[in-house]
């Protein structure tokens, strides 16, 4: 590994290399196409992104207008801006120019950022394909091509213009790709594309991870919101899964309506609303995150340490990636799926595919013991969550929130501020990769000066969770976000 980059790694605190990481950099850093199989969580984004930085910068070969050197494709939005922000002090060191494309936002600022000349370009397909077809991007010189969440991008549909763009990059680039499971649709994409690849496996994805807790909670339909509320209202991080877009709008608002600092990503937001509302879940201003499956792949934020499954997924696989939003890299953490009576025999056969083993515990309520031994601590509720605000003109790109932050005053601050002063107060990978891919998609840091509390515990932030109020009631009823309604 050259020494620069691995300076990067060791200032963040990375000075030991994951299984996958450890099992494929031989290879990839030889130039060989490389097939690399690692569960969510398993630091597959450096084993590809350190190779290719480090190949790059060897070959020392100048970008040209519209035409980048690498290629990096992903299946979401979301992740595309995860890499982007793992890649750009990697590729400063190595003096390497980086870009991202995707959709959701005005291409105006993309088609600029290609025709400047980008030797690193991060893309979902979709987007990517409409620059080349308008003639704002050239594959012809692309060296390194990477397919990251293959099997995402299978599930989602996007294998036919993955294809159709692999087969206008050069036959004699290095290739690589990285996904959770090799299945049937993957191995197309290998007998295509890889020349002789290495395959490495450095875990299954059904091995169970020793860090990480799953529990099953059997509740009344009536019940489900007091226990959500619960376990969201306690100190850290939490991620929850609903199983619609309807479901993930309709929880966030109750969340925010009871006092949880709430915000959601799925598919109806706009690219504005998807960077404010992990910018708020990155810097601690939000608590909660509700978010469909769409969303599951594309998440990390460091100490997420309890992953809600509030409608349990319709196949395992959803399940596994859901549940890798928390104990990553090592660290610890803890997965509930909340289970009603209709749904005993659904849970079990899920669980069982994805070969965990649960521990099941029937309650009655928000108060039952359990919930405190899942997510300890002093439970903190903020009258309206986060507040409401006026909804973004349509067309206009997301300015900075009116409302005001509040921070506890310098006390002891035992609740949620204790945990979100661990985590990295940023606008995070979306922002950034926004400035370079698209300048009107950036989102603007919440204004405000801060204020003392009384609670002492919790901040108050602005951003919404989707334009509209998210402290608004809504007139939803406590059951609607499994509905099923679209």
């Amino acid at each position: 590994m050259p020494s620069a980059l691995a300076a990067v790694l060791t200032d963040r605190g990375i000075t030991v290399p994951s299984p996958i990481q450890a099992a494929t950099l031989p290879d990839s850093l030889a130039g060989r196409d490389v097939l690399g199989r690692g569960r969510t969580g398993s630091g597959k984004t450096y084993a590809f992104l350190l190779p290719l930085v480090a190949r790059l910068d060897s070959s020392g070969r100048k970008v040209r207008p519209k035409a980048p050197r690498a290629l990096i494709l992903a299946p979401t939005r979301e992740l595309v801006g995860q890499i982007h922000e793992a890649l750009q002090p990697l590729a400063a060191v190595a003096g390497l120019s980086t870009m991202t494309v995707f959709g959701g936002v005005g291409q105006n600022p993309q088609v600029a950022g290609l025709r400047r000349g980008a030797d690193v370009v991060i893309a979902c397909p979709g987007r990517l394909e409409d620059l080349i077809k308008q003639g704002h991007c050239s594959l012809g010189d692309i060296e390194i091509t990477v397919i990251d969440e293959a099997d995402h991008m299978a599930d989602l549909g996007f294998l036919p213009a993955v294809r159709r763009i692999m087969d206008q990059t050069p036959k004699q680039g290095q290739r690589m790709l990285f996904s959770a499971t090799l299945d049937g649709a993957i191995n197309v994409l290998v007998k295509r594309f890889l020349n002789s690849p290495m395959t490495h496996e450095a875990d299954s994805v059904q091995s169970p991870i020793s860090t990480m807790d799953h529990h099953v909670l059997h509740v009344g339909r009536e019940h489900r919101v007091s226990v959500l509320v619960d376990l969201t209202s306690a100190p850290g991080r939490t991620v929850v899964f609903t199983r619609t877009k309807h479901g993930a709008k309709a929880l966030t608002r109750q969340l925010n309506k009871s006092g949880v600092p709430a915000v959601e990503l799925h598919g109806n937001l706009s690219q504005n609303a998807r960077t404010r509302n992990m910018a708020a879940f990155h810097s601690g201003v939000a608590s909660t995150l509700v978010a469909t499956d769409i969303a599951a792949r594309g998440i990390h934020v460091d100490d997420v340490a309890l992953v809600v499954h509030a409608d349990p997924p319709m196949e395992h696989k959803a399940y596994l990636h859901r549940s890798g939003r928390t104990a990553r890299a090592g660290a610890s953490g803890t997965v509930i799926t909340l289970m009603t009576d209709d749904q005993v025999r659904d849970v079990r056969d899920l669980t069982r595919a994805a070969g965990i083993k649960p521990t099941m515990t029937r309650i009655t309520g928000a108060a039952h013991p359990l919930l405190a031994e899942l997510a300890p601590g002093e439970r903190v509720l903020v009258p309206g969550g986060l507040g409401v605000s006026t909804p973004e003109p349509s067309g206009r790109s997301a300015g900075s929130s009116s409302g005001q932050r509040r921070s506890s005053g310098g006390g002891g601050g035992g609740g949620r501020n204790a945990s979100r002063a661990r985590g990295k107060a940023s606008s995070g990978s979306a922002t950034r990769s926004g400035s370079s891919g698209d300048g009107r998609s950036q989102a603007k840091s919440t204004n405000g000066a801060a204020k003392p509390t009384g609670n002492g515990s919790r901040r108050r932030g602005a951003p919404t969770s989707s334009g509209r109020g998210a402290g608004q009631g809504g007139g939803h009823s406590p059951a609607s976000f499994s509905s099923g309604r679209r």
